[in-house]
C-alpha cells in the first residue's frame, strides 16, 4: 500500500507522522471517511466541502486547494491501483511542540490512505442489526460541536465501548435533552407509517454524506421525508429501521433495547432506497482510471 503523507507516497511499513503532530497528541485536525464504488470516488466534492467546513471552524488553514486535493485523491487511489475501496484523507495541525497552543504548529499536514473496509459483516445486510441506546451521550453543540468532524472521536469510542459491552455492533447516542442524535458511526434513520424520518442536524446529527444521498433518493421514490426530533418511542414502534455511512452505506435495524422492529425483517421501502443507492453510486463522482 501507498500511502500520501503531504506531497510524497510512502510504503505502508514506513509511512509516519512525528510523535509531536497535535493530531496525535490532543486530536487537533480533520477528516473524511470516502468510498470508491466502480472506478469512482464518490461524492468526493461534498466531502471536500465538508473537510473545508470542519477546517474552517477549527481554524485549520487546509495546505492544499480543493482542485490540489481532488487530485491527491485520485493519484493516491491510481498508486495502489484501486477501482472500489475506501479513503482516509486526513488534515492534521501538524509538528509542534507538547503544549496546546496551535500557533506552535506551523505547517499542518495532509495525509491520504486507499484501501478497502468493511464496517460489519455481510451476513448483516441480510439479516440487520441488533443495537442499543447507551449511557454515554453526544457532545453538545456549544462543547465540541458533533458538525466538526474532528479526530477527536472519544465521545464514540466510549459509546462503542457499550455496544461492544452490550454484544452489538453499534449504538444509539442521544443528546443532553434525550433524544436520538446519531449512531457511533451512523446517521438514524426510521420509517413509520411510510414517512422516512431522522434526527434534525440540531440534534446532534452528523452533516452525513450518505444521510444526504438518501434523502435525495427518497425524495426521486416519492417517499414523504421530515428531520423531526425522535426520542426512543417512535424508534420503538416504527416500522423499519436502518443506519447510514460512508463506510456502512444503508445497514438495516431490526432490534433496538430488545424492542423488535416492524415484522423483525429488513423493510420494504429500506430495500427500495438500498437500490437506489447502489445505482447512484454507478453515476456520481470523481473518475479515477479515465
Amino acid at each position: 500500500m501507498k500511502v500520501y503523507i503531504d506531497g510524497q507516497y510512502f510504503d505502508e511499513a514506513d509511512a509516519k507522522i512525528s510523535v509531536f503532530d497535535h493530531g496525535l497528541l490532543y486530536g487537533d485536525g480533520v477528516f473524511e471517511g470516502i468510498r470508491m464504488y466502480h472506478n469512482r470516488i464518490f461524492k468526493l466534492s461534498e466531502h471536500l466541502e465538508r473537510l473545508f467546513y470542519s477546517a474552517k471552524a477549527i481554524l485549520l488553514d487546509i495546505p492544499l486547494s480543493v482542485d490540489e486535493l481532488t487530485n491527491a485523491c485520485v493519484e493516491t487511489c491510481r498508486a495502489n491501483g484501486l477501482r472500489d475501496g475506501y479513503i482516509r484523507l486526513i488534515v492534521t495541525r501538524g509538528r509542534g511542540t507538547l503544549g496546546l497552543d496551535p500557533r506552535r504548529c506551523p505547517k499542518p499536514s495532509v495525509i491520504i490512505i486507499a484501501s478497502t473496509i468493511q464496517l460489519y459483516p455481510p451476513a448483516i445486510y441480510e439479516t440487520g442489526l441488533s443495537i442499543v441506546t447507551v449511557p454515554t451521550t453526544r457532545n453538545l453543540p456549544n462543547s465540541v460541536n458533533p458538525a466538526i468532524k474532528s479526530l477527536n472521536y472519544l465521545n464514540n469510542i466510549l459509546a462503542r465501548i457499550e455496544a461492544n459491552n452490550a454484544g452489538v455492533e453499534e449504538a444509539i447516542l442521544l443528546n443532553s435533552d434525550g433524544f436520538v442524535a446519531e449512531c457511533t458511526a451512523d446517521n438514524v434513520f426510521v420509517i413509520h407509517k411510510g414517512r422516512l424520518m431522522t434526527p434534525s442536524l440540531s440534534a446532534g446529527a452528523l452533516h452525513g454524506i450518505t444521510r444526504n444521498t438518501v434523502l435525495e433518493c427518497a425524495a426521486a421514490l416519492g417517499v414523504p421525508t421530515s428531520e423531526p426530533l425522535l426520542s426512543r418511542y417512535e424508534v420503538y414502534i416504527s416500522d423499519e429501521m436502518f443506519l447510514t455511512g460512508t463506510a456502512a452505506e444503508i445497514v438495516p435495524v431490526v432490534k433496538v433495547d430488545g424492542r423488535t422492529i416492524g415484522n423483525g425483517k429488513p423493510g420494504p421501502i429500506t430495500q427500495q432506497l438500498i437500490e437506489a443507492f447502489r445505482a447512484r453510486t454507478r453515476l456520481d463522482g470523481q473518475v479515477i482510471f479515465p
